[in-house]
């Protein structure tokens, strides 16, 4: 299998500027997911690669293969780079069974009918679908007919899978049951994947990178646990996760440690900034890694407990620190108003405002 490349690559849609230079690679076997906001250009990535947008800018390439340079003017039509699709509305034949839209790829290919049939049957084993392939689409629940949409793109055995939030359409139980076996489905493949989602957890679970958009760019890009836990930027930083925010100056520094100054707190924390630590500056702590304690102690804040949410697996408390509003989580529940919260200097990143 072939490694894919996308190098330089520019969008724009009359006056706006969609993409603006996105450059990355995608090995065999490996799964990457493209993770933003609406409108940060993930999807327009991924139709520029299946060849359903015409870049202005840049160049793609899979292998040996040339799908797009805007330098050269070439831009292999879609139907000619033989890539796996699977989107968001799965966009199944209503009148066609499911060994009908499952071959349909197959059929336009000019398979031999024998040949076809058998790999209609293939793949509808490996995804559980052979005792459904006389039933129609309107017959299937959302979870088969998503594994319909995905059997159709895999039947004719591409090099390189796109999927453009293709669980988005199932309920939360089904989302989080798909996004097991379809990792563990796409890596027995050994095939190259591509994935969009808006959906922090399930790039975490699926992808083995991350690349975080922004504004048609890369804002970061690295290991799930890489993109959570050192982020390079407050956006990358607020995007994934669950954080307190706290907002103020810095009033010391100290190496790589600084201290935050606000309306109602000073606190020191690690300054991810780049450049040297000084004026306006924005605290971020994820939820998780802000404790609560019954009494005042070293680094301690006292905080006024306004509500408490019981979610199951924890509880998650709202607190008052003067006009701030902090969330912390706990297993057992809180009795008293007046609590203690801390943030320690490890867990807090500061950024330049």
């Amino acid at each position: 299998m072939a490694d894919l490349i996308v190098d330089g690559l520019e969008k724009s849609f009359g006056a706006t500027r969609v993409l603006g230079g996105v450059s990355f690679s995608l090995a065999a076997g490996e799964i990457v997911a493209l993770l933003g906001h609406s409108g940060s250009g993930k999807t327009t990535i991924l139709r520029a690669i299946a060849g359903l947008e015409r870049p202005e800018g840049g160049r793609i390439a899979l292998g040996s293969a040339v799908f797009a340079d805007a330098a050269l003017g070439i831009d292999v039509a879609p139907e000619k780079r033989g890539l796996g699709l699977v989107f968001q509305s799965y966009a199944l034949w209503p009148n066609r069974t499911v060994a009908d839209n499952i071959a349909y790829g197959l059929k336009l290919r000019r398979i031999e009918p024998a040949l076809r049939t058998q790999r209609v049957i293939d793949i509808a084993r490996r995804l559980e679908l052979d005792r459904l392939l006389e039933r129609y689409p309107h017959q299937l629940s959302g979870g088969q007919q998503q594994r319909v949409a995905l059997a159709r793109a895999l039947v004719y055995r591409p090099p390189l899978l796109l999927l453009d939030e293709p669980l988005s359409n199932l309920d939360a139980r089904l989302r989080e049951e798909a996004r097991g076996w379809l990792r563990e489905f796409i890596l027995g493949l050994g095939i190259g994947a591509l994935y969009v989602t808006h959906d922090q957890t399930e790039a975490m679970a699926l992808a083995d990178r991350i690349l975080f958009l922004k504004d048609g760019r890369i804002e970061q890009q690295g290991t799930p646990q890489e993109i959570y836990e050192q982020p390079a930027t407050p956006a990358s930083a607020e995007f994934m996760g669950a954080n307190n925010r706290l907002a103020g100056w810095i009033g010391a520094v100290d190496g790589a440690c600084a201290r935050l100054d606000g309306e109602s707190f000073s606190l020191w924390g690690m300054w991810r900034g780049g450049g040297p630590a000084s004026g306006e500056a924005l605290g971020l702590i994820r939820v998780e890694r802000t404790r609560l304690w019954p009494a005042a102690g070293p680094g301690r804040l006292a905080v006024k407990r306004a509500a408490s949410l019981y979610l199951g697996e924890h509880r998650e408390h709202v607190l008052i620190l003067g006009s701030l509003r902090l969330r912390a989580w706990t297993a057992a529940p809180i009795e008293r108003d007046q609590v203690w919260v801390e943030i320690a200097p490890a867990d807090l990143w500061l950024f330049p405002a």
